[in-house]
């Protein structure tokens, strides 16, 4: 694919003069095309495809940056009928993980493992970052969705790079929020990707902020430095 993967779009330490970050609308739109991506392997086949390795090494860009999901070497295929799925053991990428796929305690694996991935990929896309981020010395640094959540939660600023005006602004908290969404610990709680895309499609006044059911109850305190948007 001419452009390559999406990685090199979304870290900042990967921005380069050739390859920089791209806009906020570009960013949109490649999230809503992997949205109707997995839409169609979740439900637009003969079979039911479940990826289990979504992020944004393995979404590839064309010309346009138009996004095509790759590598389907861990999914697994069944069924129209079915949407739970047994496994051997837990596959995918650390950090993309959904929990129930480490542990059924969580509930059963099943396509929203692929919304879980889906959700803390364009998480991703938001910070510019990893979500975890060990060196980081402020504890409410090392995981973005926890301090993107709380910024929610309390209604305060949130500070991104390249947020210029209010389109930019009501991009970003969609992107964000339907995250936040996608990525609940219980599998029930997640949206299908048809409910995904209508929220992205739909507007940000029908969006609510989800149940904190996916972090640990720390408290948030200073944003990271590299951030500097305001949530409407």
């Amino acid at each position: 694919m001419p452009n390559g993967s999406l990685e090199k779009f979304v870290f900042d330490e990967n921005a380069t003069e050739n390859d920089p970050r791209l806009d906020w609308e570009t960013h949109y739109q490649i999230s809503f095309g992997i949205a109707r991506g997995l839409e169609y392997l979740h439900r637009g086949c003969n079979t039911r495809i479940f990826h289990f390795d979504i992020k944004p090494h393995n979404i590839l860009l064309d010309a346009n940056f138009v996004p095509k999901i790759s590598d389907f070497g861990l999914a697994k295929i069944c069924s129209r009928q079915e949407s739970l799925i047994s496994m051997l053991g837990p596959r995918g990428t650390v950090g993309y993980i959904a929990p129930e796929v480490f542990s059924r305690n969580f509930g059963p694996v099943s396509y929203k493992s692929d919304v879980y991935s889906y959700g803390m990929m364009i998480l991703e896309i938001v910070g510019g970052r990893k979500n975890v981020n060990v060196k980081a010395n402020n504890t409410s640094e090392k995981y973005f969705p926890h301090w993107v959540y709380n910024r929610l939660e309390l209604e305060e600023e949130v500070s991104l790079k390249r947020v210029t005006d209010d389109e930019d602004r009501v991009k970003v908290r969609k992107m964000v929020l339907v995250s936040l969404w996608c990525i609940q610990n219980d599998p029930s709680s997640r949206p299908e990707m048809s409910k995904v895309i209508e929220m992205l499609e739909g507007s940000i006044d029908s969006l609510q902020v989800p149940p904190k059911s996916f972090l640990s109850s720390s408290s948030s305190s200073s944003p990271p430095a590299e951030f500097s948007i305001t949530f409407l």
